[in-house]
């Protein structure tokens, strides 16, 4: 019955859910765009390189290992409480598969491709732009995929933190009561899930058409993991 109480709690509060979205969903946006200006060009670079695997493997470990709810703890000390401090431990949890994918997207691309654009005398910024990013977007928008889903579900500890969106009332179990704790955690899996048919949709897109079979079959590995991520979390 909670679970058909929840739903009825999402019928009634249609406005106050909406709201609560779209802070959430806001603070998830910043959170993955500011992982992406800082980890993209690292991978890329590094995997362009060919150098630094022992960088983006530890920082991917190091990342994962660290408990959003710790660091979030942790950075009340110097950032005090509010969207801030929880932006920063979301993107802290965003960067390690962003980094890792771009850097193995184009640390693995086909090396004919790479000689071939080299001996028709690109340089290596063309070689760069050209060859090795184009054959590295699916793997490449795969981790920010991953990174998307893990921040939408993990942006509910913002309630906690006077962060604001869908985690003050998961947070609120006195005020909403448990049909409204599991009405939203219903929409924080549903945003999650849309969170990643929209950005498969976008990879799809993006993806020069000739290896979009490939794009496919990541899509398809990677599903499985990714609902479940948003479930757990929620």
């Amino acid at each position: 019955m909670t679970f058909i109480h929840a739903f009825q709690f999402i019928g009634d509060n249609v406005g106050l859910l909406w709201n609560k979205s779209v802070e959430h969903m806001a603070i998830s946006v910043v959170a993955v765009a500011v992982a992406m200006a800082i980890a993209l060009p690292i991978g890329l670079w590094l995997g362009h390189l060919h150098r630094g695997s022992f960088l983006a493997v530890n920082v991917a470990n190091i990342g994962r290992a660290l408990p959003s709810l710790a660091v979030l703890a942790i950075g009340i000390a110097v950032l005090g409480i509010g969207k801030v401090n929880v932006v920063v431990a979301l993107v802290i949890l965003a960067v390690p598969p962003i980094i890792t994918n771009a850097y193995v997207a184009v640390d693995s691309v086909d090396t004919d491709a790479v000689e071939a654009a080299r001996g028709m005398g690109m340089r290596p910024r063309e070689m760069f732009t050209k060859v090795e990013l184009p054959l590295a977007i699916p793997l490449t928008f795969a981790g920010i995929r991953t990174a998307a889903v893990y921040v939408v579900a993990t942006a509910t500890l913002a309630g906690f933190f006077g962060g604001g969106g869908l985690g003050d009332i998961i947070s609120n179990q006195a005020s909403y009561g448990l049909d409204g704790v599991v009405g939203a955690a219903i929409v924080v899996t549903v945003l999650a899930l849309g969170t990643d048919l929209l950005l498969a949709g976008v990879q799809h897109l993006i993806t020069p058409r000739g290896l979009r079979g490939r794009d496919e079959l990541l899509g398809a590995a990677e599903e499985y993991e990714l609902t479940r991520t948003a479930a757990e979390v929620a």
